[in-house]
């Protein structure tokens, strides 16, 4: 475990990691249920840090079958998604409790929303800063770099850490 950054607490079998345990991996996501022979073997958890969750049955370190819950409570179903279907646009806490008054916009599922740096972009699991193509974690931790395809899909779509005016300007002078 020293050399990969992991812990394990839990029971041991003849040296192997065996019975009930917590295995926390060095991102800080942890997995608490059974092991077999060092493997995730049986029903167990995956706890993930922004609070999201994965129950699953495990079978030799493979999970046969599982529900993924995200951080706010909402259930990611396979069949029958119909949450932002396209039809339906609202946010998860927007559906739980309801539309926020006239003129005051929810820009994220997230209330309030994260501050984004300057010059950054939310990409959902961390901040993108396009000067240097890197993603770093909301606790801005060093996540990855994005490639080519990621920064376009980034800088198309994602919430800005700035405010960006578009359309008609009455400051306008010509």
């Amino acid at each position: 475990m020293e050399y990969t950054g992991s812990n394990y607490d839990g029971d041991y079998r003849n040296g192997r990691m065996e019975g009930n345990g917590k295995y926390t991996f060095p991102t800080e996501t942890r997995y608490d249920g059974e092991m077999k022979d060092g493997m995730f073997n049986g029903k167990g958890t995956l706890f993930f840090p922004n609070g999201s969750k994965y129950e699953a049955t495990w079978e030799n370190g493979i999970a046969i079958e599982g529900k993924y819950t995200f951080a706010d409570g909402l259930k990611y179903e396979e069949e029958n998604w119909e949450y932002c279907d396209g039809y339906d646009r609202r946010f998860y806490t927007e559906i739980c409790n309801g539309l926020k008054p006239a003129g005051r916009s929810q820009l994220t599922n997230r209330v309030p929303p994260r501050e984004i740096p300057e010059g950054c972009y939310d990409c959902g699991d961390g901040f993108y800063d396009p000067r240097t193509r890197v993603v770093v974690d909301y606790n801005l931790k060093f996540l990855r770099n994005a490639d080519d395809d990621e920064n376009e899909w980034i800088v198309r779509t994602c919430r800005k850490g700035w405010d960006e005016y578009v359309g008609y300007n009455t400051q306008t002078t010509y």
